[in-house]
C-alpha cells in the first residue's frame, strides 16, 4: 500500500472533455440515463476521493479513470437492464447491502435523484470514505449505515422497507439471497450483480429463494460496454413475507448456505 496520499490534479473542465469520459456518457445514453455536466461533476469528485482515500485504505484493485468509469460506474448503472428504470426516475426507497466503496449505491443516488438511498456495510472505515464523499459531492438523497445485514435486517425500521435491494458485493446467491431479502418489501426486487458464469449458482439458489418469498429469479444477461466483461443480473421479485427466522444469526448464511 502506498503511504502518500494520491492527488488527481487535472480539473473538472479537462475532465469532462477526456474521451473516456465522453464514452461513458455516450454508454449512458445508450441505457436512457442523460447524465447533465453537475452530475458528471459529482462522478469526478467522487472518483478524486476515491483515488485519495484508496491510498491509504483498501477501497478498489481499480483506480485507472477508464476501468473506474466503466467497471465501477457504468457496471453500478446497468442495473436500469434488469429494472424500470422509469421507478428510478420516478424515486424509489433503495439499500445497498454491502457497500464497500459505495457501488452500485452512490452511482444511483447521482443519477436519480428523486431515489432514497441507504449505504449498508459493516466496516466503520469505509463508511467514514462514503460520509466524506457524500458531503463532498453535495448527494442529499442519500445515507450510510454501519452494520452487518444480519442485525440490521431485524430492526424494524429497515425491515422489508425497501423496493430496491441491489448488492454488488461478492457472495453465493444463497448467502446474499439471506442478507437480501428481509430487507426487500413485498412487490419489491432484489437484483444481484454476477459474473456471465452464473447459471448452476441461480439454480442452487432457488429453494433459498423461494424459502425467504422470493419468486423464481429472472436473469439479464449483457456485455459491459467494450471492457470485455460478460455481466449477469439476477432479479428477483418478492412476492412474501420472509419469515423471522431469517436472516439466522451473524456469519451462519455465509458458512451454511440455505
Amino acid at each position: 500500500m502506498n503511504n502518500e496520499t494520491q492527488e488527481i490534479t487535472y480539473s473538472f473542465e479537462e475532465f469532462r472533455k477526456m474521451f473516456h469520459v465522453k464514452h461513458f456518457r455516450d454508454e449512458l445514453k445508450g441505457m436512457e440515463i442523460e447524465l447533465s455536466d453537475a452530475q458528471l461533476e459529482k462522478f469526478y469528485l467522487y472518483y478524486k476521493n476515491l483515488i485519495k482515500w484508496n491510498s491509504v485504505m483498501n477501497l478498489t484493485t481499480i483506480t485507472e479513470l477508464d476501468d473506474v468509469l466503466t467497471k465501477h460506474f457504468l457496471d453500478s448503472l446497468s442495473i436500469v437492464k434488469a429494472y424500470d428504470i422509469g421507478k428510478l426516475n420516478k424515486g424509489v426507497s433503495i439499500i445497498d447491502v454491502g457497500t464497500g466503496a459505495g457501488f452500485p449505491g452512490l452511482p444511483l443516488a447521482i443519477c436519480f435523484d428523486k431515489c432514497k438511498v441507504t449505504l449498508m456495510d459493516s466496516l466503520q472505515k469505509r463508511i467514514k470514505f462514503l460520509d466524506d464523499t457524500i458531503e463532498l459531492i453535495g448527494v442529499s438523497n442519500c445515507k450510510t449505515v454501519h452494520s452487518r445485514a444480519e442485525d440490521l435486517s431485524r430492526d424494524k425500521a429497515y425491515r422489508e422497507k425497501y423496493d430496491l435491494v441491489c448488492p454488488r458485493a461478492v457472495a453465493d446467491l444463497r448467502t446474499l439471497s439471506e442478507y437480501c431479502l428481509p430487507f426487500t418489501k413485498v412487490g419489491g426486487t432484489f437484483v444481484a450483480y454476477k459474473s456471465a458464469e452464473a447459471d448452476e449458482e441461480i439454480s442452487s439458489a432457488a429453494h433459498a429463494i423461494k424459502t425467504l418469498g422470493g419468486k423464481p429469479a429472472e436473469t439479464e444477461k449483457f456485455e459491459l460496454g467494450d471492457s470485455g466483461m460478460s455481466r449477469t443480473l439476477v432479479r428477483v421479485d418478492k412476492a412474501k413475507l420472509t419469515s423471522l427466522k431469517y436472516p439466522r444469526k451473524a456469519g451462519t448464511p455465509q458458512k451454511e448456505p440455505l
